[in-house]
């Protein structure tokens, strides 16, 4: 809930200075002990910076007061959410839109849909609250930059804070982006732009009237924020928005239905949109070195045609299910991230031939069994995992040239083996599987054949006890019957 030391070191020291205010409740007197008091309530340790030496200017209680003032809107935000709970993770959150949706078409009537529909309704606003918090706290880091720096250049405390909190950078629109919307405006039909590296730090809202635009370039440049008239770009195909410093995409970007490249890479993006799975003709997506802990749930069942995925970089965990649906993906970069593991359903990528999986460290242990089934895979990158083992069928992946397997506690396969290449793994690992399914082959003969055993055993001893029966049976009746003859002949003999 506090702003990160790290991505936010002045808020995070201004906020830490700011006075907590708990209610507290009246106790029954019984209940406290004079001679043994309870020990006070340990206070959270202030976070340590070394901002005093960086910025000694820091250690003014006047400004921290001015700059306690500037932020007091994060303060009372966090109260607010500290009360609420914790964000939603997006699973959750898409439920919740999703569930809504259906309410929305069948108008709950009944009081435990309302409840829910309530319940979902509270789900959303709860994650709205938490977004515009983060961007909140973005902003406010911002602010006391630049208060700091009017205060390091001297200006009166009074003055810098009026400034801080009522003028905004001015609106710099460079030359050469006015000269191309006045082209454009003239029905010069604009087929490409190139604006990379230009420092800009806006894109006007008339780049959306730009029909014919094909290919967009606006690498590294400042860009904080792309407008939402982008979707005008009904023709656009390549768009590239690397090295900027976006943390979020319009939603209106799902409106770019002829996409087929989009670079984000090097931003500070934490989410992509959810609607950007419309951009349904997407070949290639690059959204790495960026802060995404997550992927668009339903990404595998809209973006059938997406070829190259790299989502290196970032600090993902889980990949949805629904990535196994990605049929016509080649290429699928994922290094450097916290993943915890491969979902079942990766057997889906048949056509992927690229995987690189390498430097997810401690967080990644083991691999499906699923993997198996990538029959067109070429290069796996399993390097700086801990991988103890590959899966027992690991020898199926028939067309594999390249395999990294450095830094991980291998077991299986032996050291030696992996030293020997990806052919000698290949085949140990194949000989391994036919070794297994070998032995379950043979104690499910040896079950067959106790089950068999236990069987005659069983016919055997039925029929000695049909036998006995029989004896028995006979005997009895030849007893009754004996005695119901000779009560016969008496009776036969007597009438003669």
């Amino acid at each position: 809930m506090d702003p990160n030391p790290t991505h936010f070191p002045i808020l995070s020291y201004v906020m830490a200075k700011l006075p907590t205010i708990t209610r507290t409740f009246s106790t029954a007197a019984a209940e406290f002990d004079v001679e043994n008091p309870p020990e006070p309530e340990p206070k959270p340790p202030e976070p340590y910076f070394e901002l005093s030496e960086k910025m000694p200017h820091l250690k003014n209680p006047k400004l921290i007061s001015a700059m306690r003032r500037a932020v007091k809107d994060v303060a009372q935000t966090r109260s607010i959410l500290q009360t609420l709970g914790t964000r939603p993770d997006h699973e959750t959150v898409d439920t919740a839109r999703y569930k809504l949706s259906e309410y929305d078409q069948s108008k709950p009537v009944s009081e435990e849909l309302v409840a829910e529909y309530k319940n979902y309704k509270a789900v959303i606003a709860l994650d709205e609250m938490h977004e515009a918090y983060e961007r909140m706290v973005s902003a406010a880091e911002k602010r006391l930059e630049r208060f700091y720096e009017a205060a390091l250049a001297g200006v009166d405390l009074a003055e810098a804070e009026k400034e801080v909190n009522s003028v905004k950078d001015p609106e710099e629109v460079n030359e050469e982006v006015v000269g191309i919307l006045k082209a454009a405006e003239l029905g010069q039909g604009i087929p490409r732009v190139d604006l990379s590296g230009r420092r800009l730090r806006i894109l006007p809202e008339q780049f959306g009237r730009m029909k014919s635009l094909i290919v967009l370039n606006l690498a590294h440049n400042q860009l904080e924020a792309i407008p939402d008239s982008i979707a005008g770009l009904e023709n656009l195909e390549e768009l590239n928005l690397s090295a900027n410093l976006l943390e979020s995409l319009p939603d209106s970007i799902g409106l770019l239905l002829k996409l087929k490249i989009l670079d984000v890479s090097g931003n500070k993006i934490v989410a992509l949109p959810d609607s950007i799975v419309h951009c349904r003709s997407l070949e290639e997506l690059d959204a790495g070195f960026n802060k995404l802990t997550y992927l668009p749930t339903n990404m595998g069942f809209e973006l059938v045609n997406l070829k190259r995925l790299s989502i290196h970089l970032n600090r993902i965990r889980y990949l949805p299910t629904s990535i196994g649906n990605l049929k016509s993906l080649r290429l699928l970069d994922i290094h450097f991230n916290e993943l915890h593991g491969l979902p079942p359903s990766i057997r889906g990528l048949t056509s992927l031939e690229i995987l690189n999986l390498s430097s997810n460290f401690n967080d990644l242990t083991e691999l499906p069994d699923t993997i198996s089934e990538l029959i067109n895979l070429k290069e796996l990158d399993l390097s700086n995992n801990q991988i103890h083992a590959l899966p027992d069928n690991f020898g199926r992946l028939v067309n594999l040239t390249k395999l990294k397997l450095d830094e991980n506690p291998l077991e299986i396969p032996p050291k030696k083996v992996v030293a020997a290449g990806v052919d000698a793994i290949r085949a140990y690992m194949t000989k391994r599987w036919d070794d297994i399914l070998m032995e379950e082959e043979e104690k499910r003969k040896k079950e067959a054949e106790e089950q068999e055993e236990d069987d005659s055993l069983l016919a055997r001893g039925t029929t000695w006890l049909n036998s006995m029966v029989s004896v028995v049976s006979g005997t009895v009746s030849g007893y009754l019957g004996g005695f119901g003859r000779s009560d016969a002949d008496r009776h036969l003999n007597q009438e003669f």
